[in-house]
């Protein structure tokens, strides 16, 4: 992940994106913010976003119809994202939340250092996947440039492990004269 990849803190309520700043300035991350859902799915499809804090409930686009646009495109479908809510435990929203990925849902007001503990996790977690997806692709591409330019001859191959190999006899020898020696 780039190191100008930040977590994005997204509420409408302007003392709550500053309570959550607070929380997580210890980790060390870089930080942004938006006051909307629609704010949101514009620095998120821009890039640079590891990881995402979103209110449920804001007006016009909601928290989870920003999940539900970002798992139906590929380049943001694996963003973990952490919900917030204030409005209590709600069965429905738990389900649907869970359903569509969400990597957890926070009830207001927020622990700081339990946020700070789960934000570092599913961040550091995140940044490890896609080092290991670049790294899987590098790797592949030198396979298949090794493979198109051999640097060398192709060499024979070997037969299969299978393959019959034919008995040999000794040089002038007759099956008749095997058979005396044998007894």
């Amino acid at each position: 992940m780039p190191s100008d990849t930040r977590i994005l803190i997204v509420d409408d309520h302007e003392d709550t994106l500053y309570a959550l700043e607070s929380a997580l300035a210890p980790l060390g991350y870089l930080l942004g913010r938006a006051t909307s859902g629609d704010e949101a799915l514009k620095q998120v499809l821009r890039g640079q976003v590891g990881l995402l804090l979103l209110d449920v409930r804001m007006p016009g686009v909601s928290g989870l119809e920003v999940v539900r646009y970002m798992r139906r495109v590929e380049q943001t479908q694996h963003i973990p994202v952490i919900l917030l809510t204030g409005f209590g435990a709600d069965h429905e929203l738990t389900t649907a939340a869970f359903r569509l990925g969400v990597a957890d849902l926070v009830l207001k007001p927020v622990d700081p250092w339990a946020l700070r503990t789960k934000v570092r996790y599913l961040y550091d977690t995140h940044r490890r996947h896609l080092a290991l997806e670049r790294e899987v692709r590098r790797l592949r591409a030198a396979v298949r440039e090794h493979t198109e330019t051999p640097a060398h001859p192709p060499r024979p191959g070997l037969p299969h492990p299978e393959a019959r190999v034919p008995t040999q006899r000794p040089m002038g020898a007759h099956a008749g004269e095997l058979e005396k020696d044998r007894t």
